[in-house]
């Protein structure tokens, strides 16, 4: 029996380590496949990482390119110049068109005779053309030739802009004969030719010694003229900032003598001038606010045939505009000019710079004092409604002692007054009437009452 167990004990002490090396087998067996599974697991995730990281560079490498290709189209489209909001470019050169069309009509009864036909004076408020010495007329007129078109063109140079301006209309031609027969027609007037550059101004544009900005608001073409500096010509003109809002312009502008003798009042318009007009004016504006202080000098001549004469003429003109009330709706506007031998720079011509006669005078020039003056009171009713009332006056003072024309232009005056509508934007419609009186050397006087409607669109 002994025997027996101590042959089992061996078998069973090496069946159990059997066993024992069996399950650390199996247990390093079952290690080893974690670690694979494990290992395969850090395989797939730095895989996945790498790929994540090469799809990041190439994302990168994309966003990048398409930056850069980004950057590249708006550096192309910052370097070509931006369509105007306006006209239209060709070159490096904008282009704008604008005017407007202006249809008048007006009914006019002179107290004191009749205007040939054809006059200006039938279409627009002109006071040297109001009759005097005869019997009441009336006239009735319409037409179309306020109509206005203007073209400017801009163009970069040197760092600024070199401008130009051209503008014409129809109001100052002749009419020829029976042109309201059939086709109303009227051949386009030169107004306004210049270009600017930097702080100067070349070509034909309003005299420096006006403030155009000044003229009230009328159906007519200009409104008080007998009070107002009215002059376009070729200028030279230099602009001086003098800083907040004060600008000194100095400019040499194209003479003209206009005289009268002393049997005959019409204008002669003398062309022997020798010099410039030198003219200088104090701009100040403020929002609301438009002042200026001008001042004239000028060489007046007359040379014919080896004999004639020069004589010194001058003038200060001031004025200002005056905004006020709700959105700046209301205005005032004034003006007064002064000045000996300045005729031809108010109310068109209205009296002469001075009186010259090669028999009476023994070929001397006499000057001609003159006062011109108008003021305007603008009220806006609404954002749409307005009226303007509006006076002027001028009287020339003739040298003492000698020979005047009996039908020489002494004085002038006219009141009128106004109401507009504008519907929409650009169109106004107005209805306007006048009173206005003329009187000449002989003491003969005119008056003119005139009704008158207008129409007027601005693009």
């Amino acid at each position: 029996m002994l025997g027996a167990s101590a042959l089992v004990a061996p078998n069973l002490a090496h069946a159990q380590n059997a066993k024992t090396a069996t399950a650390r087998e199996q247990a390093l067996e079952e290690r080893l496949l974690r670690l694979e599974a494990e290992m395969a697991a850090l395989r797939a995730d730095l895989g996945a990482a790498r790929s994540e990281q090469a799809q990041t560079a190439t994302a990168a490498s994309q966003a990048a390119a398409r930056s850069e290709e980004t950057a590249t189209k708006l550096a192309t489209l910052e370097s070509r110049p931006a369509a105007p909001a306006e006209g239209f470019r060709v070159g490096g050169t904008t282009f704008k068109l604008g005017g407007f069309v202006k249809a008048v009509a007006s009914a006019t009864r002179f107290d004191d005779g009749m205007l040939a036909g054809g006059s200006l004076g039938k279409e627009f408020y002109l006071p040297q053309q109001i009759p005097v010495g005869a019997a009441a007329t009336r006239d009735f007129m319409a037409n179309a030739r306020q109509t206005r078109l203007f073209f400017t063109s801009s163009t970069p140079l040197g760092g600024k802009e070199l401008k130009s301006h051209i503008e014409f209309d129809f109001a100052l031609a002749t009419a020829p004969a029976g042109a309201q027969r059939a086709t109303n027609a009227y051949t386009p007037t030169l107004r306004r030719a210049f270009l600017t550059y930097d702080r100067f101004l070349v070509g034909q544009e309003w005299t420096t010694f006006q403030n155009p900005a000044l003229l009230p608001e009328s159906t007519d073409f200009v409104g008080p003229l007998e009070g107002t500096v009215f002059v376009r010509q070729m200028i030279v003109q230099y602009r001086q900032p003098l800083g907040q809002g004060l600008d000194l312009l100095l400019a040499l502008e194209n003479p003209q003598t206009e005289t009268v003798t002393t049997i005959n009042p019409v204008l002669s318009d003398n062309d022997q001038d020798r010099v410039p007009d030198l003219v200088a004016k104090l701009v100040y504006k403020k929002p609301n606010l438009d002042l200026h202080l001008a001042g004239l000098v000028r060489q007046l001549s007359v040379h014919d045939g080896g004999a004639g004469d020069d004589s010194l003429g001058w003038g200060l003109s001031a004025g200002g505009k005056f905004a006020f009330g709700p959105d700046g709706r209301h205005d005032i506007r004034l003006s007064a000019t002064y000045g000996n031998g300045i005729g031809r720079y108010l109310g068109l011509g209205y009296a002469p710079d001075a009186v010259f006669d090669r028999t009476a005078l023994g070929n001397r020039l006499l000057n001609v004092d003159n006062i011109a003056g108008f003021a305007s009171l603008k009220l806006g009713w609404t954002a749409n409604l307005r009226s303007t009332f509006a006076a002027g006056y001028q009287h020339a003072d003739y040298p003492d002692g000698i020979a005047i024309p009996g039908l020489a232009n002494v004085s002038a005056y006219s009141i009128a007054a106004n109401l507009f509508w504008s519907p929409v934007k650009n169109l106004d419609i107005g209805i306007e009437v006048r009173h206005a009186g003329r009187e000449v050397a002989s003491g003969l006087k005119g008056q003119m009452d005139r009704f008158e409607m207008a129409a007027k669109y601005t693009f």
